[in-house]
């Protein structure tokens, strides 16, 4: 027995028409709700099938993008490969240039260097002759001086003898 016969028995007692009218209601609901079960069944069964499509699509959106990223990230890739050799071949020919200054650099050096060493061997033997020079006079009046000293010195003792 429906609920719908259920509620005229009960509501009969308040009236035919009211009775009839809510049993009526009653049906109406019942067959609305089991039609509604069917009418959910099958838009859950295409809410199923339209996000199966929608995650589909995005997978391949998701691998076109993955694919684009990667195409680009190699694109960069080489791109910075060729500024890196270009800064590293920039830096050699600066290392070069740098070289080669030095190299100049230590060539100066070296002939200023040779100079002074030069001008002190030519210093070194003045000075060498500047010395022996001083030495010789040196000997000249130490020799002056021991002979005026024992002149000094007999002269003294002849007098002290007499």
């Amino acid at each position: 027995m429906g609920y719908a016969l259920k509620i005229y028995e009960v509501f009969r007692d308040l009236g035919e028409d009211k009775a009839s009218i809510l049993a009526e209601f009653v049906e109406y609901v019942e067959s609305r709700k089991a039609a509604t079960s069917e009418e959910l069944k099958e838009t859950e069964l295409k809410l199923k099938a339209q996000i199966e499509e929608v995650r589909k699509e995005l997978q391949l959106q998701i691998e076109e993008v993955r694919k684009e990223l990667q195409l680009q990230i190699e694109e960069v890739r080489k791109e910075l490969q060729l500024q890196i050799e270009e800064v590293r071949k920039e830096l050699q020919l600066q290392i070069e240039e740098v070289r080669k200054e030095l190299q100049l650099q230590i060539e100066e050096v070296r002939k200023e260097m040779k100079e002074i060493e030069m001008r002190l061997q030519l210093r070194i033997e003045e000075v060498r002759k500047e010395i022996s020079e001083t030495k010789a006079s040196l000997v000249k009046w130490m020799f002056l001086f021991w002979v005026g000293q024992i002149t000094a010195i007999v002269a003294i003792l002849e007098l002290l003898w007499r």
